[in-house]
């Protein structure tokens, strides 16, 4: 591979990791807010339970909905998270490969 094309894959991995982190970074913030919406679900149908609150079915359906909602949300967003996680590992492993392959100088030298 010739040194020019590699620098442009490598450049283009780059872009590509920096993406994938994003996904991954975006995941995580779902995930959060889907483990507080579970919480929040439980902790209502948990005081309703118990008398602490009056049962009303209004509410019972909307604190079963949050955790289910928030069941969902954690399954799709963790299972994106892992293949995008594996994917960036992947595309930082061929960054690797490519800067290895490429024959660097020392900052300053002159000699081409």
């Amino acid at each position: 591979m010739d040194e020019d094309d590699a620098r442009e894959e490598i450049a283009r991995l780059e872009a590509r990791i920096e993406e994938l982190a994003d996904v991954v970074e975006s995941c995580r913030k779902v995930i959060l807010a889907a483990k507080a919406a579970i919480a929040a679900g439980a902790l209502l149908m948990l005081t309703v339970l118990i008398g602490v609150i009056r049962f009303d079915p209004l509410s019972m359906i909307g604190a079963m909905a949050a955790v289910l909602g928030g069941i969902v949300l954690f399954g799709s967003n963790a299972s994106t998270s892992q293949q995008a996680t594996a994917a960036l590992r992947a595309a930082e492993a061929r960054r690797a490969e490519l800067i290895d392959a490429i024959e660097l100088r020392p900052v300053g030298d002159d000699t081409r």
